[in-house]
């Protein structure tokens, strides 16, 4: 096929004139034709993009082995670094703990701590001048006091400080403990000031000063024990009332058993002097009504967990109950012994109607406390 004039020319496939001109000049026409020069550089030029893809995939190749070499590098050396990496991150926790801790115990020593300058304030003469410092360190006295008042006041921190501790069942027992401890030596303190000093200022007034009337004396002791058992019950529910562990209930009671026990050896005393000083059948009777009064309410606030409280107040009863009997029988066995034979029936009639006002009473105080 000619390409100029378009019109097909047949070449004979056979000859020897035609194989002549094919075997000399075949090359030359291969290499004048159009097509096979076309070939020819399409060839050259997929050759030379095969080489470039060789070269190609040889540096993908290259960096590939290099990206894993990295890779396995990089893995071992965050093996190695691993333990590092956790001490750092333990020794980074514990540091922020510290420092809380710290800022913590600098606004405690600031708010409860005096300074040197405020010390020789207060240890200065009364002519001294009252200053900004002055005033500053009686302000810090005054929160002092609040530590060991009577009131206990329940933070919210120390809620949510016991619901975290839960799960820390030592800790949580420990805490508990300390608590106790710390809220006994308060109502033991506050009992005896009752007793002695009264309350702020004067009002009421002390408890002893009412040891001349035994029935009242016996009742105000009774009702500041009615009254600080409960408060400590609150108290405790109140720091509590987050934790949702079973037996709640029962570390309240027992705690508040610990708290109250303080104050039992003081109270006995002060009772027992109060019976055997014999003061009469009649007092005696209310005396015991009212403690058994008292044993069943502070026994229906905490339970039986304060048993040494309960135990203390039971005994009481049993010994006021036991002299009021021997009173009575006593004061029966007076009357009898003045009784003449010859006049027996008159005398039994006089000694019915001397008897009969002490019954009367008693027979009123129990219809009283029923």
């Amino acid at each position: 096929m000619a390409e100029g004039s378009g019109e097909v020319v047949a070449v004979p496939a056979t000859g020897p004139a035609n194989g002549l001109n094919n075997g000399a000049g075949g090359t030359s026409a291969q290499t004048n034709n159009p097509l096979s020069r076309k070939l020819r550089k399409i060839l050259d030029t997929r050759l030379d993009n095969d080489k470039e893809l060789e070269s190609i995939n040889e540096d993908v190749q290259a960096m590939s082995n290099c990206c894993q070499d990295m890779t396995s590098r990089l893995q071992a050396a965050k093996e190695q670094t691993q333990d590092l990496i956790v001490k750092t991150t333990k020794l980074q926790a514990e540091s922020q703990r510290l420092e809380i801790r710290a800022q913590v115990a600098d606004a405690f020593l600031s708010k409860f701590q005096l300074t040197a300058d405020e010390m020789s304030l207060l240890r200065g003469t009364r002519e001294g001048p009252i200053t900004e410092v002055f005033c500053s360190a009686k302000l810090t006295k005054g929160e002092c006091r609040t530590l060991t008042q009577e009131s206990c006041d329940i933070s919210p921190v120390l809620t949510q400080a016991m619901e975290a501790l839960q799960d820390r069942p030592v800790l949580y027992k420990y805490t508990l403990d300390e608590f106790g401890t710390a809220r006994r030596s308060t109502v033991v303190r506050g009992f005896i000031d009752a007793l002695t000093r009264g309350g702020p200022g004067g009002t009421p007034r002390p408890i002893e000063m009412h040891s001349h009337d035994p029935l009242r004396y016996v009742g105000d002791m009774l009702a500041w024990l009615h009254q600080a058992t409960a408060s400590e019950k609150e108290h405790l529910e109140a720091l509590l009332k987050h934790v949702t562990t079973q037996g709640v209930e029962e570390n309240i009671q027992e705690v508040v058993g610990h708290i109250t026990e303080g104050v039992c050896r003081p109270l006995k005393v002060r009772i027992e002097q109060v019976i055997v000083a014999e003061p009469g059948a009649v007092l005696l009777y209310k005396i015991s009504n009212l403690l058994k009064f008292y044993h069943h309410t502070i026994s229906g606030i905490v339970g039986n967990s304060a048993t040494t409280l309960l135990t203390t107040i039971e005994e009481m009863h049993l010994l006021s109950k036991k002299i009021f009997f021997n009173s009575l029988s006593l004061h029966a066995s007076k009357l009898m012994d003045k009784v003449c034979l010859k006049n027996a029936i008159l005398k039994l009639c006089e000694l019915y109607f001397r008897v009969l006002p002490v019954n009367n009473k008693i027979h009123f105080e129990l219809a009283y406390w029923i």
